[in-house]
């Protein structure tokens, strides 16, 4: 698979075999497209990697002070972990380099689809370059800039030493004695304009001077004006990649990827009875299967997206196909559904969601992300992410009719404000459960209940209690989500064309 047409330069290069011209440095901003040709195998697994590594920074960002030592610790650990660039590594990075090089390209056009995918992709990238280049040292953020074209004039010890008092009233945490012996830059005000706002630079003529430890600010600043251009170049040029065959299922994929555990098979099929249900749907489901799980009881009835979503959640937390039977059809005909209507109208479907009707495909529960990014609910629909689909005030009303604090909703409300749609539920395990921090990734409600049952069985402790265990399991559940482990992602997007074709089974109301 080729990128785009190979540039003369770059050709010879790769054909010469000289690599380290290739990347001579391990941060860039991303300018030129990769040219070479990858197979779709490594296409693929490319942008995985690069999609738990961002949803790694997501995590971080919310949950550590940026910057801080946590929060550098485990960045570090999980870039190098998945072979990215980490540090100014010596020559020999070039691997790590062509990674990083050609799964930012991969992830542009998955995310480049909506105005709400280009906004996250934007945050995340964002946030990992500010850590990359905040690892430099000195000499090679100097290099790195020369190298895209930030060299600013560096001012004279005659006019630092005139301007000493002015540059150190205005610099925050610079007494005069440190302003001799830090390096200032002339830099034009429209490159400072965030330094300017937060009144952290002395302003003279129209030029920011700016301290070499602050330029950081004028990198990120120029980077998010060039990467915000190309993700909107690269939206135009959609409809081009998307008469790609082999090329568009995958990037939609990626764009709603999970590919942790597909909690398909079960250790506990068949242990949990249908006396149960209404008591771990209030101690163990996620707010969408408990706000599923309610509209059920109180309607006994729900629209398809509701039957599949927490039909398929249910056969994954344990429920048997005969079990699933009779619940289902139990709670149908407490309603206007009557025995014989419900067994030719929706005992079929719940047979196929466990592969014994039809093409005989063992269906697994959707992730998160396919609830978030996929089929939104409409007028009537109970299914969807509570954090995502509904309304602000009434997903307010609920958190409070669960017994959330007063500032765990705010904490909530807040994260969903941001659009940390897993976050907020994340935040809502540890205030139903009370814990100070999960110590996971949560990525599927299939998840979230498992984790719950260990929680309250006392397989695993509160990483309040148990720090170092604590880590250990973030590191770990890092690992799986988009935050994944090693199953191939080509079975999930396997499964998503199937779903398409289990949807037709649901559709009498």
């Amino acid at each position: 698979m080729q990128f785009s047409s190979a540039q003369a330069r770059g050709k010879h290069l790769w054909l010469s075999g000289d690599r380290r011209q290739l990347y001579p440095h391990s941060l860039q901003f991303y300018l030129e497209p990769p040219t070479e040709n990858i197979s779709l195998v490594e296409f693929e697994s490319l942008a995985i990697d690069r999609l738990k590594l961002l949803k790694t920074v997501e995590n971080l960002g919310v949950t550590c002070v940026r910057n801080s030592e946590s929060y550098n610790s485990k960045l570090e650990f999980e870039l190098r972990k998945l072979k990215f660039p980490y540090r100014a590594l010596a020559d020999d990075d070039y691997e790590a380099r062509r990674k990083d090089h050609i799964s930012h390209f991969i992830l542009r056009l998955a995310y480049c689809q909506s105005e709400e995918l280009r906004r996250w992709f934007l945050q995340q990238e964002m946030d990992l370059f500010r850590y990359r280049f905040s690892q430099l040292t000195d000499s090679l953020m100097q290099k790195f800039m020369e190298h895209v074209d930030l060299s600013f004039e560096a001012i004279s010890e005659d006019v630092k030493n005139e301007l000493a008092s002015e540059l150190s009233t205005s610099t925050p945490g610079f007494t005069i004695s440190k302003v001799k012996e830090q390096m200032f830059y002339k830099v034009g005000l429209v490159d400072a304009v965030d330094l300017f706002r937060a009144r952290r630079v002395f302003i003279k003529d129209g030029f920011a001077y700016v301290p070499f430890k602050d330029i950081v600010a004028i990198v990120l600043n120029n980077y998010r004006t060039k990467l915000s251009r190309a993700l909107a170049l690269t939206a135009r040029s959609l409809p081009s990649i998307q008469s790609d065959e082999r090329l568009q299922p995958l990037l939609n994929h990626l764009s709603h990827s999970y590919i942790g555990p597909d909690y398909s098979v079960q250790k506990n099929t068949g242990k949990i009875s249908l006396e149960q249900i209404d008591a771990l749907s209030v101690k163990s489901f996620p707010l969408c299967m408990r706000q599923l799980h309610r509209a059920l009881r109180d309607n006994h009835h729900l629209r398809h997206g509701g039957r599949m979503q927490y039909g398929l959640f249910l056969k994954g937390i344990g429920l048997t196909l005969e079990q699933a039977l009779e619940f289902w059809k139990k709670e149908f005909i407490r309603g206007k559904v009557d025995a014989d209507k419900f067994d030719k109208g929706y005992a079929y479907s719940i047979r196929h969601n466990y592969g014994k009707e039809g093409k005989r495909t063992d269906y697994t529960p959707y992730s998160c992300m396919k609830i978030i990014m996929s089929n939104p609910p409409s007028q009537g629909d109970y299914h969807g992410c509570p954090f995502r689909h509904s309304d602000p005030e009434l997903l307010k009303q609920k958190l409070q009719s669960y017994k959330i604090p007063p500032s765990g909703v705010t904490q909530i409300l807040e994260l969903v404000k941001g659009m940390h749609y897993q976050l907020a539920c994340q935040k809502y395990f540890e205030f139903t459960h009370d814990v100070d921090d999960i110590g996971f990734s949560l990525n599927h409600p299939n998840q979230y209940f498992t984790e719950s049952q260990r929680l309250l069985s006392g397989g695993r402790e509160p990483k309040k209690e148990v720090i170092n265990s604590g880590n250990t399991q973030q590191k770990n559940n890092s690992q799986e989500s988009m935050n994944l482990n090693s199953t191939p992602s080509s079975s999930n997007t396997t499964t998503d064309a199937e779903l398409e074709g289990l949807e037709a089974y649901f559709t009498e109301d």
